[in-house]
């Protein structure tokens, strides 16, 4: 049963001059993007502070010298960042019953890690710069890092 339309009652449907002529919806409030910029300067302040103290540490020698010795172990370590970490025991001449002080050290370099090798069994001195405060292994297991290597005499 439909009902009679009467003169007084309005069109029904829309035509595409009603949809032009409609104003566009206000767009949403973002309620709380204060708490969403507070979150991410609490998540990339850390990280921005975490990454300028390595550069620091990295970038900034604390001493540099140099040891002799023999080395007795090189190996290249490491899960994802490979180094390779060395010891140096430091012979003091004509005292053998002495124990000698092992010098733990990092090569970052490829070509001077394979000095190193080509020199084993050789008396050797391992040029180095110390870098205090690396927060990650991930540089090198020691605060020692080796930036030269010579062979010290003929034996």
């Amino acid at each position: 049963m439909a009902k009679d339309k009467s003169p007084d009652d309005p069109p029904r449907g829309y035509t595409t001059e009603d949809v032009a002529a409609t104003p566009a919806p206000l767009p949403k409030r973002n309620r709380h993007w204060k708490l969403k910029g507070i979150g991410t300067v609490l998540v990339l302040l850390p990280l921005a502070v975490i990454a300028l103290w390595t550069w620091i540490t990295i970038s900034y020698t604390y001493s540099a010298g140099e040891r002799v010795g023999y080395v007795q172990k090189f190996s290249k370590k490491g899960w994802l960042c490979h180094t390779w970490e060395g010891e140096l025991p430091m012979v003091i001449p004509n005292q053998a019953q002495v124990v000698p002080e092992v010098f733990k050290f990092t090569v970052r370099s490829d070509s001077i890690a394979r000095a190193i090798q080509a020199a084993e069994g050789r008396r050797v001195s391992l040029g180095y710069k110390q870098h205090r405060g690396i927060p990650f292994t991930c540089f090198g297991e020691t605060q020692y890092f080796v930036d030269g290597v010579r062979v010290v005499g003929t034996q």
